[in-house]
């Protein structure tokens, strides 16, 4: 499968995941993007729009631990083309939706609450319990003209109660407050049903790769 993915979109979208972490802001290298992320099992990370001669040749030039390379691409695209010393992460799926989202209702269960902090273009919808334990967050991140909805999880005991869908309507919410309409993220195999059934579509695969030691 080739992907026709837009290198403004990866900016934005890199761009968006680094003011959510507060990180320095992603800069060019070559026909992709260098971040320097500073985490112990994550030193950097380099993004291209599609797996290229520049992919391939930094694969070679790295030599240390925890620098992961990244394509929006399937990974038999690298298939003999990198040394065995890089493992393959978990598949990524990088969605968009830019109409609003299938969900007619979406109403907070009467146990939880919920809050919004804001900050760097990001908003953060936390779902408390009564009690204030955490159980379920997401952000939702402005970059020009594209929403980014990032980091949203639910703990594993506040599963299945409709948390993750109304945190994501709440966040859609504020973004289409600010009159933006077209929304990217990056999902992991298990996230994709969700959004899938919100409306969301894939955009391009999203493929990881680094070397753990």
């Amino acid at each position: 499968m080739k992907n026709s993915v837009s290198k403004d979109i990866i900016e934005k979208w890199l761009t968006a995941w680094c003011l959510s972490r507060k990180l320095p802001l992603p800069i060019k290298y070559k026909s992709g993007f260098r971040v320097d992320v500073g985490f112990e099992k994550q030193k950097s990370r380099y993004v291209f729009p599609e797996m290229n001669e520049d992919f391939i040749q930094l694969s070679k030039e790295i030599t240390e631990p925890w620098i992961y390379l990244k394509f929006c691409g399937l990974p038999e695209e690298i298939q003999n083309k990198v040394a065995d010393k890089w493992k393959v992460q978990p598949q990524g799926f990088m969605m968009h939706c830019g109409t609003p989202m299938n969900i007619p209702k979406a109403e907070l269960h009467p146990a939880y609450k919920f809050e919004i902090e804001n900050y760097n273009s990001t908003f953060v919808i936390r779902i408390l319990t009564q009690n204030n334990e955490l159980a379920s967050e997401g952000r939702m991140i402005i970059v020009e003209n594209i929403a980014v909805y990032d980091r949203i999880f639910t703990e594993d005991q506040h599963k299945r109660k409709g948390l993750a869908t109304f945190l994501m309507k709440q966040l859609e919410i504020i973004a289409l407050s600010k009159k933006i309409y077209t929304n990217f993220l990056v999902a992991t195999s298990e996230g994709k049903s969700l959004y899938e059934t919100l409306g969301w579509e894939l955009y391009s695969y999203y493929t990881s790769i680094v070397i753990e030691k």
